[in-house]
């Protein structure tokens, strides 16, 4: 299945683009190094790491999860249209 998706306005978008939008960038707080994850409307996840290297690599597999569940939510809905 392909990264772009038609949503109901008609406008086509990247569901990689708004996996990675969903992110904050990596900062650093004191000792840690800091970001933060909107899973949904309410639901904001923050996660902080001591090596950034590791902090790095977390935030490309949640933003991977991410963009996974719009994918699965996406066919739902187009599933969903067609029956």
């Amino acid at each position: 299945m392909s990264n772009i998706v038609e949503i109901s306005t008609g406008v086509r978008v990247s569901l990689q683009r708004i996996a990675e939008g969903s992110a904050s960038p990596i900062t650093k707080q004191g000792a840690f190094y800091v970001f933060s994850v909107r899973v949904d409307n309410e639901d904001v996840r923050a996660y902080s790491f001591t090596n950034r290297d590791r902090a790095v690599s977390m935030r490309k597999v949640l933003i991977g999860h991410i963009q996974q569940k719009l994918t699965k939510s996406s066919v739902r809905k187009l599933v969903g249209v067609a029956s």
